[in-house]
């Protein structure tokens, strides 16, 4: 009996059941549920590519160097040429639709987009402007005076009735946008030169598409 006391005397004051039972917060090592501390934050996934990848090379800063980096990355991925043609007719085919994210800083805003919409929801005569420049390169090859006479004075007249219909319309233009966007500061010269520009090119030529057809009424 002395012994069997003596024994559960040494078990419970012993310095490792002390240590075990009295420290708080610490946790057997053997538990199931145990997870040690890694003693850092987990990194994010963006910084873990990162390293994985390696640092980014900076961009070429002549063009030997990128046509060197373009070579590279040719041979190391046959399919590059393809890629990159792939990535180019997306781009194409949505600064075609008008998105925001495709389009040149000239063509952004919903400004400039109220004012495409005005340009083609129209017919303009400033729409037969290349039509007219191929007429007169093609009166220059005719060698008869008499014909060239008259396509230059027909292609003059034509020039000058485009000029007055630009400058009406880029006016009446810039009045219906400033409507349309009150709050917004609207250069007139700049619309009203966006607004001929769009409207001496070929409607199926233009960049982006036409959403409306002409005679549509907008808002």
């Amino acid at each position: 009996m002395r012994f069997l006391r003596r024994s559960g005397t040494t078990t419970e004051d012993s310095p490792e059941a002390g240590t075990a039972e009295g420290a708080p917060g610490i946790e057997s090592h053997n538990n199931k549920g145990y997870t040690p501390a890694k003693g850092r934050a987990t990194p994010k996934r963006r910084e873990a590519e990162g390293k994985r990848r390696g640092p980014v090379a900076p961009p070429p800063r002549t063009m030997r160097e990128s046509m060197k980096r373009n070579r590279e990355l040719k041979k190391s991925n046959p399919n590059y040429k393809a890629e990159r043609r792939a990535e180019a007719q997306e781009r194409q085919r949505r600064m075609a639709e008008g998105d925001e994210r495709y389009l040149m800083p000239r063509d952004k805003g919903p400004v400039k987009a109220h004012v495409r919409d005005l340009v083609d929801s129209r017919r303009n005569l400033l729409g037969l402007f290349m039509p007219l420049a191929l007429v007169v390169f093609l009166a220059l090859l005719i060698p008869y005076p008499r014909i060239q006479q008259y396509a230059t004075l027909l292609c003059t007249l034509l020039l000058l009735a485009m000029a007055v219909e630009g400058f009406i319309s880029g006016r009446r233009i810039t009045k219906q946008a400033r409507e349309k966007f009150p709050k917004e500061t609207i250069n007139g010269r700049s619309i009203g030169w966006y607004a001929f520009v769009r409207a001496s090119q070929i409607r199926k030529l233009r960049m982006p598409k036409p959403r409306v057809k002409p005679g549509d009424a907008l808002s």
